[in-house]
């Protein structure tokens, strides 16, 4: 079994800052893992992965444990300061080397072009600068490496449609976490310039009642292979 690491770097300031969101979503994504399917849909998410992978937004670290033992190193970047803690206990579980630092998906502590791949797990949906953030994911993946994501947003009809962008105006950020229901992820990855390879668009929970948070897209995207920026 490879060598694992984790550690948290003290930092000035959090990014982000939800003490109480982030308990709250802790305890209801390890409920999710089963009843929800989650744990099948991280499983997806990951297969076939290798070499160095950076996760942006990585929570607490519900993800690692599915890596394949193929991915040599995982960096894992995580701005909330009770998740991030969450994510290092983590770590020190997972079957492959993790790494977990503190940062913000619109300035990740990384250098350039030096990951395979990277994963996006429900995190576009609260990032305060989504075309930021993807451009640094753009800049740390070597031409032609891979993004895998999962993500949330806008979906449904059109009644479905104006609620998101009530709640989105209204109660949903602040009560969630700085979450945004109405966000477009697909449509963000290819203006950001990616390719984008197949995507399935779903449903959580699958055979439960839709909600404004369960309209959701799990794909790949790449970085053209050559791309300069």
């Amino acid at each position: 079994m490879p060598a694992r690491s984790a550690r948290s770097r003290a930092v000035p300031r959090d990014a982000v800052h939800h003490p109480l969101f982030a308990r709250c979503y802790a305890r209801f994504s390890v409920r999710a893992e089963t009843r929800m399917g989650m744990g099948r849909v991280r499983e997806r998410l990951l297969a076939g992965l290798s070499g160095r992978v950076i996760e942006i937004g990585a929570g607490n670290g519900l993800n690692f444990s599915h890596y394949p033992g193929t991915v040599s190193e995982v960096v894992a970047v995580e701005p909330e300061r009770v998740l991030r803690q969450l994510a290092v206990e983590a770590a020190l579980r997972a079957q492959v080397p993790v790494d977990v630092a503190p940062g913000a998906a619109e300035a990740l502590p990384v250098k350039s072009e030096a990951f395979d791949a990277a994963v996006v797990s429900l995190v576009l949906c609260s990032v305060r600068d989504v075309p930021r953030a993807l451009s640094e994911v753009r800049r740390v993946l070597r031409p032609g490496g891979e993004v895998r994501f999962f993500e949330h947003g806008a979906g449904g009809g059109r009644v479905m449609a104006f609620t998101q962008r009530a709640l989105d105006r209204t109660l949903w950020p602040p009560l969630s976490g700085g979450c945004h229901l109405s966000r477009e992820p697909v449509a963000s990855l290819r203006e950001a310039g990616f390719t984008l390879g197949p995507y399935r668009r779903m449903t959580m929970p699958e055979n439960g009642p839709a909600l404004p948070s369960s309209y959701c897209v799990l794909g790949t995207a790449w970085r053209p292979p050559g791309d300069g920026a």
